[in-house]
């Protein structure tokens, strides 16, 4: 697998077969586009009656394939292309791919790539009691066992479903760009804001949406690595299932549960993503505080620091962030550096508060990342692929340390 960071460049195959699931494709083509990879686009028959090439021409700007024939054939397309990923995969195809039939242009090029031992990703989309089948659990197991990756379908209303797009090509890019490297490793993360209520119904927060620390333990997860998320109230999604989640509310409740999995977990790794509150009132009100009783004063004072609390009893690769709102960069990695050395941080990423477009609630960090005192990192990136990159750093030291 590469070091690279994104998909630009990557030449991608998508295989496309006849499901009521084929339109998605056409989706997921274009968010590879967005994510630097090319796309090029076989079909079979029946997803040609499904869904015109002509419309998978205009998405990808490349010829689209329903048969093979001449020099330009699956071979020759095998040879100049990197991955393959058949979506919608049928029951039919899944079986077909596993017992190595090749009577569609799917089936053929997927036998082809895997002969030249290139990645493929399958993504199942049937009905329900078609992917439960013992047949297909069968052919599924064994692609596994081919190392072809197979992505889980959306199981709901009786059907094994087209996972949504953003979460299929995220998976599709971790796998294609890291393979499996975290297997065997454990991940904790913490991720967004956390409430310090002063009445049941009024709290003192920050604008943290949770955004940084779901993309580390999405992308630890996808990876392969054993991933557990302690989160405070999120606006962003979590996609299915592939960390252990630990909601809490309050900063003593994110310490307590941080501590506590770092002790029966033992991470290899850990990432302070969250950003929990600093403060916390003196007093809580356990009722409403009327609003006519005017002016109101508040007393407060430091809540607990998760990055001490976790420093004492983890032995394993602990990354840091530091939101600072610095007037360049000298004075961000100086705070930083300082952090640093406070809380015994191995890898910690400084970002900038307070400008525009980045930061909280934007899906960009403009950041340095510090690793034992030299910048190892810098500048503007969407969170999933500073995701990526922290997680590289932080296994590289972890495979320093052995």
């Amino acid at each position: 697998m590469s070091g690279k960071l994104t998909l630009e460049g990557y030449r991608i195959v998508l295989g496309v077969t006849g499901s009521v699931a084929t339109y998605r494709s056409v989706d997921l083509a274009r968010e590879l586009i967005r994510r630097g990879a090319q796309v090029t686009v076989v079909m079979t028959r029946d997803a040609a009656r499904m869904v015109g090439p002509m419309l998978f021409e205009w998405a990808t700007g490349n010829k689209v394939y329903t048969e093979f024939g001449g020099a330009d054939n699956h071979i020759s397309l095998t040879d100049r292309s990197d991955a393959l990923i058949v979506a919608p995969a049928t029951a039919n195809t899944i079986s077909k791919m596993a017992w190595g039939i090749a009577d569609t242009p799917v089936t053929l090029l997927a036998q082809s790539f895997l002969g030249r031992g290139k990645p493929v990703i399958v993504v199942p989309a049937m009905h329900l009691h078609l992917y439960e089948s013992p047949t297909v659990r069968e052919s599924v197991e064994r692609l596994k066992r081919m190392d072809v990756e197979v992505v889980e379908p959306l199981i709901e209303e009786g059907k094994a479903k087209y996972p949504p797009i953003e979460e299929l090509a995220w998976r599709v890019e971790a796998f294609l760009l890291r393979g499996r490297d975290l297997s065997g490793l454990r991940v904790l993360v913490t991720a967004g804001p956390t409430r310090e209520h002063i009445d049941p119904v009024r709290f003192i927060s920050n604008p943290s949406t949770g955004m940084m620390g779901v993309a580390i333990a999405l992308e630890a997860a996808y990876r392969g690595a054993e991933t557990h998320l302690v989160h405070g109230p999120l606006s962003v999604p979590v996609y299915r299932g592939p960390a252990s989640l630990h909601q809490v509310v309050s900063t003593r409740g994110m310490v307590e549960k941080t501590v506590e999995l770092a002790k029966t977990v033992k991470p290899h790794i850990v990432v302070l993503a969250g950003a929990p509150a600093d403060y916390e009132p003196s007093e809580r009100r356990e009722e409403k505080i009327p609003t006519i009783e005017g002016e109101l004063r508040l007393t407060l004072r430091p809540t607990p620091k998760v990055a001490e609390a976790v420093a004492k009893v983890v032995n394993g690769v602990i990354v840091g962030f530091a939101a600072e709102t610095a007037r360049n960069e000298d004075e961000l990695v100086a705070r930083a550096s300082e952090k640093a050395r406070r809380y015994g941080f191995h890898l910690v990423v400084a970002n900038y508060v307070g400008r525009p477009g980045t930061g909280f609630a934007s899906e960009t960090n403009e950041v340095v990342v510090l690793r034992g005192g030299r910048i190892v990192a810098k500048g503007r990136y969407l969170k999933r692929v500073l995701a990526r990159l922290i997680l590289d750093e932080a296994k590289s030291i972890l495979e320093e340390q052995e």
